[in-house]
Protein backbone atom coordinates (compact mmCIF):
# COMPACT_ATOMS: atom_id res chain seq x y z
CA UNK A 1 0.00 0.00 0.00
CA UNK A 2 1.76 3.29 -1.22
CA UNK A 3 1.70 6.00 1.38
CA UNK A 4 0.85 9.40 0.04
CA UNK A 5 0.59 12.81 1.04
CA UNK A 6 -1.43 16.02 -0.69
CA UNK A 7 -0.76 19.30 -0.24
CA UNK A 8 -2.74 21.97 -0.41
CA UNK A 9 -1.17 25.40 -1.47
CA UNK A 10 -4.63 27.25 -1.91
CA UNK A 11 -3.18 29.53 0.83
CA UNK A 12 1.08 29.52 -0.52
CA UNK A 13 3.60 27.39 0.78
CA UNK A 14 6.39 27.88 3.13
CA UNK A 15 8.71 25.63 4.59
CA UNK A 16 7.78 26.07 8.35
CA UNK A 17 3.91 25.63 7.33
CA UNK A 18 4.64 22.81 5.92
CA UNK A 19 6.59 21.30 8.60
CA UNK A 20 3.92 22.54 10.99
CA UNK A 21 1.18 20.93 8.27
CA UNK A 22 3.07 17.07 8.71
CA UNK A 23 3.41 17.07 12.14
CA UNK A 24 -0.12 18.26 12.68
CA UNK A 25 -1.35 15.60 9.95
CA UNK A 26 0.57 12.83 12.67
CA UNK A 27 4.25 13.50 12.46
CA UNK A 28 6.00 12.36 15.32
CA UNK A 29 7.31 14.77 17.00
CA UNK A 30 10.30 13.43 18.93
CA UNK A 31 11.39 11.84 15.63
CA UNK A 32 11.60 15.41 14.46
CA UNK A 33 13.01 16.80 16.96
CA UNK A 34 15.85 13.60 17.55
CA UNK A 35 16.27 13.99 13.72
CA UNK A 36 17.13 17.85 13.98
CA UNK A 37 19.13 16.76 16.72
CA UNK A 38 22.10 15.37 14.47
CA UNK A 39 22.83 19.04 12.62
CA UNK A 40 25.81 20.45 14.06
CA UNK A 41 24.39 23.69 14.31
CA UNK A 42 23.68 25.95 17.13
CA UNK A 43 21.70 29.40 17.77
CA UNK A 44 18.09 27.85 16.87
CA UNK A 45 15.36 26.31 18.47
CA UNK A 46 11.91 24.90 17.29
CA UNK A 47 8.83 24.72 18.97
CA UNK A 48 5.10 23.97 17.95
CA UNK A 49 2.28 26.31 18.67
CA UNK A 50 -1.70 25.39 18.18
CA UNK A 51 -3.19 28.85 16.38
CA UNK A 52 -6.20 29.80 15.03
CA UNK A 53 -5.58 30.93 11.23
CA UNK A 54 -9.13 32.68 9.85
CA UNK A 55 -11.00 30.33 11.84
CA UNK A 56 -8.71 27.05 11.12
CA UNK A 57 -7.03 25.76 13.80
CA UNK A 58 -3.54 24.63 13.14
CA UNK A 59 -0.29 24.01 14.27
CA UNK A 60 2.57 26.60 14.01
CA UNK A 61 6.09 25.61 13.71
CA UNK A 62 8.13 28.45 14.74
CA UNK A 63 11.60 28.56 14.46
CA UNK A 64 13.60 31.07 16.56
CA UNK A 65 17.28 31.88 15.43
CA UNK A 66 19.54 33.61 17.71
CA UNK A 67 21.49 36.30 15.38
CA UNK A 68 24.06 37.03 17.70
CA UNK A 69 27.99 35.97 16.60
CA UNK A 70 26.85 34.10 13.03
CA UNK A 71 28.62 35.20 9.70
CA UNK A 72 26.62 37.06 7.25
CA UNK A 73 26.58 34.62 4.49
CA UNK A 74 26.19 30.66 4.28
CA UNK A 75 27.02 29.41 0.83
CA UNK A 76 24.96 26.60 -0.62
CA UNK A 77 28.27 24.29 -0.99
CA UNK A 78 28.98 24.72 3.20
CA UNK A 79 25.07 23.50 3.44
CA UNK A 80 26.19 20.44 1.29
CA UNK A 81 29.20 19.51 3.88
CA UNK A 82 27.23 20.10 6.96
CA UNK A 83 24.47 17.64 5.49
CA UNK A 84 27.19 15.11 5.17
CA UNK A 85 28.39 15.27 8.17
CA UNK A 86 25.03 15.63 9.75
CA UNK A 87 24.19 12.29 11.82
CA UNK A 88 20.92 12.03 10.03
CA UNK A 89 18.90 8.76 8.62
CA UNK A 90 19.80 7.84 4.92
CA UNK A 91 16.95 9.41 3.35
CA UNK A 92 16.53 12.40 5.88
CA UNK A 93 20.09 13.40 4.10
CA UNK A 94 18.95 12.65 0.21
CA UNK A 95 15.60 14.19 0.26
CA UNK A 96 17.56 17.60 1.85
CA UNK A 97 20.11 17.75 0.05
CA UNK A 98 17.67 17.36 -2.96
CA UNK A 99 15.79 20.18 -2.02
CA UNK A 100 18.70 22.67 -1.35
CA UNK A 101 20.46 21.39 -4.77
CA UNK A 102 16.97 22.35 -6.34
CA UNK A 103 17.20 25.62 -4.32
CA UNK A 104 20.76 26.61 -4.89
CA UNK A 105 20.14 25.82 -8.82
CA UNK A 106 17.19 28.61 -9.60
CA UNK A 107 19.18 31.46 -6.93
CA UNK A 108 22.35 30.55 -8.78
CA UNK A 109 20.24 30.89 -12.41
CA UNK A 110 18.73 34.33 -11.65
CA UNK A 111 22.28 35.44 -10.53
CA UNK A 112 23.97 34.48 -12.62
CA UNK A 113 26.76 32.22 -10.82
CA UNK A 114 27.49 28.41 -9.73
CA UNK A 115 24.74 27.19 -7.88
CA UNK A 116 27.45 26.03 -5.29
CA UNK A 117 28.56 29.58 -5.10
CA UNK A 118 25.19 30.76 -4.03
CA UNK A 119 25.31 32.33 -0.76
CA UNK A 120 22.12 32.27 1.80
CA UNK A 121 22.10 35.06 4.38
CA UNK A 122 23.47 33.36 8.03
CA UNK A 123 19.47 33.53 9.30
CA UNK A 124 17.54 33.21 6.58
CA UNK A 125 19.97 30.04 5.84
CA UNK A 126 19.61 28.40 9.55
CA UNK A 127 15.54 28.93 9.42
CA UNK A 128 15.73 27.32 5.82
CA UNK A 129 18.09 23.90 7.00
CA UNK A 130 15.56 23.46 10.12
CA UNK A 131 12.63 23.83 7.77
CA UNK A 132 14.21 21.57 5.12
CA UNK A 133 15.70 19.06 7.38
CA UNK A 134 12.56 18.81 9.58
CA UNK A 135 10.02 18.38 6.69
CA UNK A 136 12.10 15.30 5.36
CA UNK A 137 12.29 14.00 8.89
CA UNK A 138 8.48 14.15 9.05
CA UNK A 139 7.92 12.96 5.97
CA UNK A 140 9.79 9.76 6.57
CA UNK A 141 8.38 9.71 9.85
CA UNK A 142 4.65 9.48 8.13
CA UNK A 143 6.29 6.59 6.03
CA UNK A 144 5.19 9.12 3.04
CA UNK A 145 6.92 7.29 -0.51
CA UNK A 146 4.70 9.82 -2.79
CA UNK A 147 3.90 13.38 -2.85
CA UNK A 148 1.17 14.87 -5.12
CA UNK A 149 0.68 18.80 -4.84
CA UNK A 150 -1.89 21.38 -5.74
CA UNK A 151 -1.45 24.38 -7.91
CA UNK A 152 0.31 26.95 -5.80
CA UNK A 153 -1.16 30.20 -4.57
CA UNK A 154 0.79 33.59 -5.70
CA UNK A 155 0.30 36.99 -4.62
CA UNK A 156 1.07 39.95 -6.72
CA UNK A 157 2.95 43.44 -6.66
CA UNK A 158 6.80 43.72 -5.56
CA UNK A 159 8.33 41.97 -2.00
CA UNK A 160 11.16 43.30 -0.41
CA UNK A 161 14.37 41.29 0.00
CA UNK A 162 18.09 42.04 0.87
CA UNK A 163 18.50 42.66 -2.85
CA UNK A 164 15.84 45.51 -2.49
CA UNK A 165 12.40 45.56 -3.86
CA UNK A 166 11.37 42.47 -6.52
CA UNK A 167 8.44 41.43 -8.18
CA UNK A 168 6.06 39.26 -5.95
CA UNK A 169 6.71 36.24 -6.53
CA UNK A 170 10.14 36.87 -6.47
CA UNK A 171 12.41 35.67 -8.83
CA UNK A 172 14.16 32.42 -7.85
CA UNK A 173 10.50 31.30 -7.10
CA UNK A 174 9.40 32.08 -10.40
CA UNK A 175 12.85 29.82 -11.97
CA UNK A 176 11.05 27.33 -9.53
CA UNK A 177 8.11 26.85 -10.75
CA UNK A 178 8.88 27.19 -14.40
CA UNK A 179 11.45 24.39 -13.80
CA UNK A 180 8.60 21.94 -13.09
CA UNK A 181 5.71 23.55 -15.12
CA UNK A 182 3.71 24.16 -12.31
CA UNK A 183 0.79 25.28 -12.38
CA UNK A 184 0.15 28.53 -9.84
CA UNK A 185 -3.34 30.31 -8.18
CA UNK A 186 -3.14 34.12 -8.65
CA UNK A 187 -4.53 35.36 -5.08
CA UNK A 188 -5.53 38.97 -5.21
CA UNK A 189 -2.98 40.26 -2.28
CA UNK A 190 0.25 41.88 -2.12
CA UNK A 191 1.83 39.46 0.43
CA UNK A 192 4.52 37.31 -0.82
CA UNK A 193 2.64 34.01 -0.19
CA UNK A 194 5.18 31.44 -1.23
CA UNK A 195 8.59 31.38 -0.13
CA UNK A 196 11.50 30.03 -1.87
CA UNK A 197 12.41 27.20 0.45
CA UNK A 198 8.29 26.09 0.33
CA UNK A 199 8.31 25.88 -3.37
CA UNK A 200 11.90 24.17 -3.58
CA UNK A 201 10.29 21.54 -0.84
CA UNK A 202 7.57 20.90 -3.72
CA UNK A 203 8.97 21.01 -7.16
CA UNK A 204 12.21 18.70 -5.43
CA UNK A 205 10.21 15.99 -4.31
CA UNK A 206 6.56 16.31 -5.77
CA UNK A 207 5.64 13.26 -8.47
CA UNK A 208 2.88 15.92 -9.81
CA UNK A 209 1.04 18.85 -9.25
CA UNK A 210 -2.85 18.37 -10.00
CA UNK A 211 -6.06 17.68 -8.52
CA UNK A 212 -6.93 15.46 -5.29
CA UNK A 213 -5.10 11.60 -6.55
CA UNK A 214 -7.21 8.74 -5.88
CA UNK A 215 -6.74 7.83 -2.07
CA UNK A 216 -7.85 6.78 1.47
CA UNK A 217 -7.59 9.50 3.75
CA UNK A 218 -6.78 8.61 7.69
CA UNK A 219 -5.12 12.13 8.22
CA UNK A 220 -5.42 15.57 7.80
CA UNK A 221 -3.14 18.35 9.22
CA UNK A 222 -2.91 22.00 8.84
CA UNK A 223 0.29 24.35 8.96
CA UNK A 224 0.36 27.79 9.81
CA UNK A 225 1.89 30.59 8.29
CA UNK A 226 2.79 33.51 10.66
CA UNK A 227 0.73 36.37 9.32
CA UNK A 228 -3.30 36.01 10.03
CA UNK A 229 -4.80 38.12 6.99
CA UNK A 230 -8.44 39.09 7.27
CA UNK A 231 -10.36 37.12 4.90
CA UNK A 232 -8.95 33.76 4.36
CA UNK A 233 -7.13 31.34 6.42
CA UNK A 234 -3.04 31.26 6.29
CA UNK A 235 -2.18 27.87 6.37
CA UNK A 236 -1.08 24.65 4.23
CA UNK A 237 -3.65 21.53 4.46
CA UNK A 238 -1.83 18.24 4.38
CA UNK A 239 -4.20 14.91 3.62
CA UNK A 240 -2.39 11.58 4.44
CA UNK A 241 -3.43 8.48 3.51
CA UNK A 242 -3.09 5.19 1.03
CA UNK A 243 -3.30 5.28 -2.79
CA UNK A 244 -6.48 3.56 -3.91
CA UNK A 245 -5.25 0.81 -6.11
CA UNK A 246 -3.55 1.22 -9.90
CA UNK A 247 -5.46 0.60 -13.14
CA UNK A 248 -3.86 -1.44 -15.10
CA UNK A 249 -3.70 1.45 -17.49
CA UNK A 250 -0.14 2.70 -17.90
CA UNK A 251 -0.13 6.48 -16.90
CA UNK A 252 0.89 9.19 -19.43
CA UNK A 253 4.63 9.35 -19.54
CA UNK A 254 6.57 12.13 -18.67
CA UNK A 255 8.58 14.41 -21.55
CA UNK A 256 12.27 14.25 -21.60
CA UNK A 257 14.94 15.12 -23.79
CA UNK A 258 17.73 13.36 -24.64
CA UNK A 259 21.11 15.78 -25.55
CA UNK A 260 24.29 14.06 -27.18
CA UNK A 261 26.98 14.50 -29.12
CA UNK A 262 29.91 11.90 -31.04
CA UNK A 263 33.38 12.63 -29.80
CA UNK A 264 36.44 10.54 -30.94
CA UNK A 265 39.23 12.51 -29.38
CA UNK A 266 38.57 12.19 -25.76
CA UNK A 267 40.01 9.56 -23.05
CA UNK A 268 38.19 7.44 -20.95
CA UNK A 269 38.61 9.14 -18.24
CA UNK A 270 37.19 12.51 -19.40
CA UNK A 271 34.51 10.44 -20.59
CA UNK A 272 33.71 9.44 -16.66
CA UNK A 273 34.13 12.63 -15.73
CA UNK A 274 31.94 14.49 -18.20
CA UNK A 275 29.21 11.58 -17.25
CA UNK A 276 29.50 12.17 -13.31
CA UNK A 277 29.44 16.06 -14.19
CA UNK A 278 26.35 15.59 -16.07
CA UNK A 279 24.92 13.49 -12.94
CA UNK A 280 25.60 16.06 -10.53
CA UNK A 281 24.26 19.28 -12.46
CA UNK A 282 21.19 17.21 -12.38
CA UNK A 283 20.79 14.80 -15.11
CA UNK A 284 18.26 11.93 -15.20
CA UNK A 285 20.98 9.63 -16.42
CA UNK A 286 23.84 10.12 -18.61
CA UNK A 287 26.33 7.33 -20.26
CA UNK A 288 28.72 6.60 -23.22
CA UNK A 289 28.18 4.05 -26.35
CA UNK A 290 30.91 3.26 -28.46
CA UNK A 291 30.43 4.38 -32.16
CA UNK A 292 32.81 4.20 -35.67
CA UNK A 293 33.31 6.88 -36.93
CA UNK A 294 34.30 7.82 -40.66
CA UNK A 295 37.25 6.59 -42.13
CA UNK A 296 36.93 4.02 -39.20
CA UNK A 297 38.06 6.11 -36.53
CA UNK A 298 36.49 4.59 -33.08
CA UNK A 299 34.75 6.88 -30.96
CA UNK A 300 31.88 7.59 -28.18
CA UNK A 301 28.55 9.25 -28.05
CA UNK A 302 28.07 10.78 -24.90
CA UNK A 303 24.34 11.21 -23.74
CA UNK A 304 22.35 12.62 -21.14
CA UNK A 305 18.55 12.23 -20.43
CA UNK A 306 17.11 15.16 -18.70
CA UNK A 307 14.25 17.23 -18.28
CA UNK A 308 12.98 20.19 -21.09
CA UNK A 309 14.24 22.81 -19.17
CA UNK A 310 17.73 21.15 -18.02
CA UNK A 311 18.12 21.49 -21.94
CA UNK A 312 19.82 25.12 -21.84
CA UNK A 313 22.40 23.80 -18.70
CA UNK A 314 23.89 20.70 -19.64
CA UNK A 315 23.96 20.74 -23.46
CA UNK A 316 26.44 23.67 -23.02
CA UNK A 317 28.62 21.11 -19.91
CA UNK A 318 28.90 18.29 -22.68
CA UNK A 319 30.89 20.76 -25.19
CA UNK A 320 32.57 21.74 -22.13
CA UNK A 321 34.03 19.28 -20.73
CA UNK A 322 34.03 17.16 -23.92
CA UNK A 323 35.26 19.51 -26.85
CA UNK A 324 32.98 18.28 -29.08
CA UNK A 325 31.79 21.34 -31.67
CA UNK A 326 28.18 20.86 -31.28
CA UNK A 327 24.99 18.55 -29.58
CA UNK A 328 21.94 17.44 -30.86
CA UNK A 329 18.89 16.63 -28.58
CA UNK A 330 15.56 14.59 -29.55
CA UNK A 331 12.36 14.15 -27.32
CA UNK A 332 11.25 11.32 -25.78
CA UNK A 333 9.08 9.81 -23.50
CA UNK A 334 9.81 8.29 -20.37
CA UNK A 335 7.65 6.06 -17.52
CA UNK A 336 9.67 5.58 -15.34
CA UNK A 337 8.85 2.82 -12.18
CA UNK A 338 7.89 4.13 -8.62
CA UNK A 339 10.38 2.89 -5.94
CA UNK A 340 11.38 3.51 -2.73
CA UNK A 341 14.75 3.99 -1.09
CA UNK A 342 15.31 2.24 1.94
CA UNK A 343 18.29 1.39 4.32
CA UNK A 344 19.45 -2.41 4.88
CA UNK A 345 21.80 -3.52 7.41
CA UNK A 346 24.33 -5.91 5.98
CA UNK A 347 26.11 -7.42 9.08
CA UNK A 348 26.52 -4.25 10.43
CA UNK A 349 27.13 -1.60 7.94
CA UNK A 350 24.15 0.17 6.34
CA UNK A 351 23.72 -0.29 2.69
CA UNK A 352 21.36 2.06 0.77
CA UNK A 353 18.84 0.18 -1.65
CA UNK A 354 16.59 1.86 -4.72
CA UNK A 355 13.59 -0.71 -3.92
CA UNK A 356 10.75 -1.29 -6.94
CA UNK A 357 7.73 -3.58 -7.15
CA UNK A 358 9.93 -6.66 -8.44
CA UNK A 359 13.86 -5.35 -8.01
CA UNK A 360 15.93 -4.11 -5.44
CA UNK A 361 19.21 -2.36 -6.43
CA UNK A 362 21.95 -1.59 -3.76
CA UNK A 363 24.36 1.66 -3.89
CA UNK A 364 27.32 0.32 -5.23
CA UNK A 365 29.50 2.62 -2.98
CA UNK A 366 27.39 1.43 -0.06
CA UNK A 367 28.03 -2.03 -0.76
CA UNK A 368 31.30 -1.51 -1.86
CA UNK A 369 32.49 0.42 1.69
CA UNK A 370 30.78 -2.47 3.84
CA UNK A 371 32.39 -5.68 1.52
CA UNK A 372 35.98 -3.59 2.07
CA UNK A 373 35.50 -3.28 5.73
CA UNK A 374 33.91 -7.03 6.22
CA UNK A 375 36.85 -8.42 3.90
CA UNK A 376 33.73 -9.89 1.71
CA UNK A 377 33.91 -10.01 -2.04
CA UNK A 378 31.46 -7.26 -3.17
CA UNK A 379 28.64 -9.25 -4.99
CA UNK A 380 28.27 -11.39 -1.25
CA UNK A 381 27.50 -7.94 0.03
CA UNK A 382 25.17 -7.10 -3.12
CA UNK A 383 23.16 -10.55 -2.71
CA UNK A 384 22.60 -9.49 1.13
CA UNK A 385 21.63 -6.13 0.97
CA UNK A 386 19.23 -7.31 -2.03
CA UNK A 387 17.80 -10.48 -0.05
CA UNK A 388 17.15 -8.01 2.89
CA UNK A 389 15.67 -5.02 0.65
CA UNK A 390 13.12 -7.89 -0.66
CA UNK A 391 12.06 -9.13 2.63
CA UNK A 392 10.98 -5.25 3.36
CA UNK A 393 7.27 -4.66 4.40
CA UNK A 394 6.12 -3.00 1.28
CA UNK A 395 4.43 -0.76 3.08
CA UNK A 396 7.78 0.76 4.92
Amino acid sequence: MTRVAYINASAGIAGDMLLGALVDAGADIEAVGATLGGLALDGWALTFERVQRGGVAATWANVVVDTHDHHSHRPARVITELLAAADLPAAVRATAQRIFDTLAAAEGAVHGIDPADVEFHEVGALDAIVDVVGVAAALDSLAIERLVAAPIAMGHGTTRSVHGVLPNPPPAVARLLAQRTVPVIGVDTPMELSTPTGVAILVAIAESFGPLPAMTVDSAGYGAGTADPAGRPNVVQVLVGTAAEESATPAPGRAVVEVESNVDDVTGEVLAHTIAALLAAGALDAWATPIVMKKGRPAHTVHALCDPHDVERLAPLILAETGSLGVRATTLTRWPQRRVDVTVDVEGHPVRVKLADHRAKPEHDDAAAAAAALGRPLRDVLRLAETAALALPRDQ
